[in-house]
C-alpha cells in the first residue's frame, strides 16, 4: 500500500505511470482540452466581455448626453413656443392694431387724459416711420401742453403706467414768461402698430 503513494522511493515513477495509464491518459487528454479551451475560447471571450463592458459604459454615457441634449432642445422649443405666443398676445392685446387705432390712442385719449389732469392742450404733430426689417411702424407724436407742475407730473405718471403702449421719448419743461404763468410742456411720444399687409 505504501508503494502507491511513494514516488522515487521503492516504486519508480515510470511503473506508476505504466500501471495507471488507463486513468492518466484520459485525465491528461481532458486537462489538455481544458487548457486549449481556456486559451482559445475563455481568454478571448473575457477580453471581449471587457471591451463590451467598456463599449456599454461609453454607450450609457452617450445615451445620458443625448437625453440631456434632448431635454435642452425640448426646453428651447417650449421657450420659443412660449415666446411666440407671448409675442402674438402682445401684438393682439397691447399694441394698437392699425394706424387709425394708434392715432386715436395717441390723439383723442391723450387729449382727454390731459384735460382730466387740468393740463391744457396747445397743439401737436404726428408722423409715421417705417422700421427696417420689421412688421411694425412707429408713430411719433409731439404735443405742446401747459399746466402746473403737479398736474404735469400726474399726467406723465398716468401715461407711463397706463394700459396703452405709449413710450415717452422726451420731455421738455419751460417756465412761462410771467411770474405765475403755467409751465410749458413738450412731450415726444411714440407708439407702434402692425402694418396691415404684414400679418
Amino acid at each position: 500500500m505504501r508503494a502507491l503513494f511513494a514516488f522515487g522511493g521503492d516504486v519508480p515513477v515510470s511503473r506508476v505511470i505504466a500501471d495507471h495509464r488507463r486513468w492518466l491518459v484520459p485525465v491528461g487528454v481532458v486537462l489538455a482540452i481544458n487548457v486549449i479551451v481556456l486559451i482559445a475560447v475563455v481568454l478571448p471571450l473575457r477580453q471581449s466581455v471587457q471591451s463590451g463592458s467598456v463599449t456599454a459604459d461609453a454607450s450609457a454615457l452617450a445615451l445620458r448626453e443625448a437625453m440631456a441634449d434632448l431635454k435642452e432642445a425640448e426646453a428651447t422649443r417650449d421657450g420659443q413656443a412660449q415666446a411666440s405666443a407671448d409675442l402674438d398676445r402682445f401684438y393682439a392685446d397691447v399694441l394698437p392694431s392699425d394706424f387709425a387705432t394708434a392715432r386715436r390712442m395717441s390723439g383723442l385719449k391723450l387729449s382727454q387724459l390731459a384735460r382730466s389732469h387740468d393740463v391744457a392742450f396747445q397743439g401737436g404733430t404726428a408722423s409715421t416711420e417705417d422700421l427696417r426689417d420689421s412688421t411694425l411702424e412707429r408713430m411719433h407724436v409731439t404735443y405742446a401742453l401747459t399746466g402746473d407742475w403737479e398736474d404735469i407730473r400726474e399726467l406723465i405718471y398716468e401715461i407711463e403706467t397706463g394700459p396703452d403702449f405709449i413710450v415717452i421719448d422726451n420731455v421738455q419743461l419751460a417756465e412761462g414768461s410771467q411770474a405765475n404763468a403755467p409751465l410749458s410742456l413738450t412731450l415726444d411720444l411714440s407708439t407702434y402698430y402692425r402694418i396691415a399687409n404684414a400679418r
